[in-house]
């Protein structure tokens, strides 16, 4: 083999007596999904490496996780006087493989933003089912997160970040006699509870996933001027301290594909390639209702032309109605030191198609490191006979690049200018703001006037009684209208004097009531008052 691509598919690997040669992965079943598995320093992040750049190489785009900081030297060449390029040189003649070494075009995504552009999303996008998986919350906290969202829909509020869904279920609260008869009950208690879940996802950096601009994935699927699909790597060393994010955002970005991408039939190569890795971090505590979306997510997606690809240490770890869905594998070892570990060993090895040449599940046992045991989609869809793999050597840098080196690439991106900087435009938070000042001042004011209309009755009600009281002393023969001239005259500047003093107090509580009023409708009291 002279290159990473064959005729009709990527070039894995061979070897010599008792292996096959070749193996490769045909390109018109790329989108036929697959699995990479095997224990720790078994040789699965090589063969990450190998498989992304063949795909970009073909002309697909691909995204995967950089989950321990190792993965980012794809964006440079091997080194052909490195410590690697020895053993690398004596594996490529054995398994007659042209080795070369070449960069590949990469873009660098980081939800932190430190090392790469900054991903991003909205919480409309993300949606009550995965931010509810997010959050961890019980069935109770979800319901009431829906009825949040729904609300949200039908009142045209956008709900782009934190703050707005914090917004949104002080909202809820507020309103919750009117939203208890219409949608079910809702408790205060359980809005406390999520907004408190809301606090320890931002803690640990929700506040930097959500908002905008929320990333296209048109700009995930692009090609490198000369036609390689682009590698998105998506910086994770930092990011598996959040496991559950971590698994929420590629489940998100999984659903967008979904939901987005047009169908495309049986295409002759695929239009991108999705590496999941660590995925066990997706199925640990997932409730069955997401363990079946995600099937049937599996299931559909690849007649969009997309291919999922599972990296974990075990295949046990995969569901089994997602675990048959996954036509190419490749199998590193599994060290069998238990009896569960023997169990799924066997396991394993029943999941492929038995080679009378050998036994799967020593096979299993004994490859080493850069060895692997394989099986790809032959002609027709057919699951190919297990055979025994030498891995062929990556092209690009094994191992993680520096900073400076990060940082030119990013420097040449074409996306930092739509990514680096965030935007902030008027959404659910500053709509529910407004409307809380809004009424604040129609209630201080709707109070000021009540408490004036009760002063005027009071003032009107004590003219006339000094008028009365005036007329008891009055001399009988006195011109009437002479004291009643001086009646009203003392009376006005009682009256005046009065309305001084009022006007001082009115003001007063003007500007401490409608302050007072302002702050209680942002936590929660306003639209009961109004």
């Amino acid at each position: 083999m002279t290159g990473v691509l064959t005729e009709a598919g990527i070039f894995v690997g061979g070897g010599g007596e008792g292996y096959a040669t070749p193996q490769q992965l045909l390109l018109k079943y790329g989108n036929r999904h697959g699995l990479i598995a095997g224990a720790t320093g078994t040789g699965k992040t090589v063969t990450l490496q190998v498989l992304a750049e063949a795909f970009s190489s073909a002309g697909v785009p691909v995204f995967m996780a950089d989950v321990k900081g190792d993965l980012s030297g794809i964006a440079m060449a091997g080194d052909p006087a490195g410590k690697l390029h020895e053993p690398f040189a004596k594996r490529a003649a054995t398994i007659g493989y042209d080795l070369s070494y070449r960069d590949f075009p990469v873009t660098f995504w980081d939800l932190f933003g430190a090392q790469g552009h900054p991903v991003r999303t909205t919480i409309s996008e993300m949606g009550p089912l995965l931010l509810a998986r997010l959050m961890g919350l019980n069935e109770a906290q979800e319901g009431v997160l829906n009825i949040a969202f729904h609300l949200a829909d039908a009142e045209g509020l956008a709900l782009l970040d934190l703050a707005d869904l914090r917004a949104m279920l002080v909202h809820v609260a507020e309103n919750a006699a009117e939203i208890s008869t219409r949608y079910g009950n809702v408790a205060a208690s359980t809005v406390g509870a999520i907004q408190r879940q809301l606090l320890v996802l931002e803690t640990q950096g929700g506040d930097k996933f959500f908002g905008e601009p929320a990333l296209a994935l048109a700009d995930m699927m692009t090609l490198a001027p000369d036609g390689r699909g682009r590698i998105n790597l998506l910086a994770a060393d930092k990011l598996m301290a959040s496991p559950r994010l971590y698994a929420t955002f590629l489940l998100w970005l999984l659903s967008e594909l979904f939901e987005e991408l047009p169908e495309v039939g049986d295409p002759d190569r695929p239009k991108f390639v999705f590496f999941f890795d660590e995925a066990h971090l997706l199925f640990d505590d997932a409730p069955k209702a997401l363990v079946d979306k995600v099937e049937q997510v599996a299931r559909l997606i690849r007649s969009k032309g997309v291919g999922i690809y599972f990296i974990t240490q075990n295949p046990a770890d995969v569901p089994d109605g997602i675990l048959g869905q996954l036509g190419n594998r490749v199998q590193h070892a599994l060290r069998a030191f238990t009896g569960k570990d023997q169990k799924d060993l066997l396991r394993a090895a029943d999941n492929y198609r038995a080679n009378p040449r050998f036994d799967t599940a020593d096979a299993i046992k004994e490859v080493g490191t850069g060895e692997a045991v394989t099986s790809f989609l032959e002609a027709k869809g057919v699951p190919g006979m297990v055979e025994r793999t030498l891995v062929r050597p990556p092209q690009s840098r094994l191992g993680p690049i520096s900073p400076e080196e990060r940082a030119a690439i990013l420097a040449a991106s074409a996306f930092g200018v739509k990514y680096d900087q965030t935007v902030d435009r008027t959404s659910a938070h500053e709509i529910l703001t407004a409307r809380a000042e809004a009424a604040a001042k129609e209630a201080a004011e709707a109070e000021a006037r009540e408490a004036a209309e009760k002063q005027a009755a009071k003032d009107e009600a004590a003219r006339e009684k000094e008028f009365k009281q005036a007329r008891r002393f009055e001399p009988i023969k006195a011109p009437k209208t002479r004291t009643t001239t001086a009646a009203k005259r003392s009376s006005s500047s009682r009256s005046d004097s009065i309305a001084e003093v009022f006007g001082k107090s009115l003001a007063r509580q003007l500007g401490s009531k409608a302050g007072q009023q302002l702050v209680r409708g942002v936590l929660g009291s306003l639209f009961k008052s109004r």
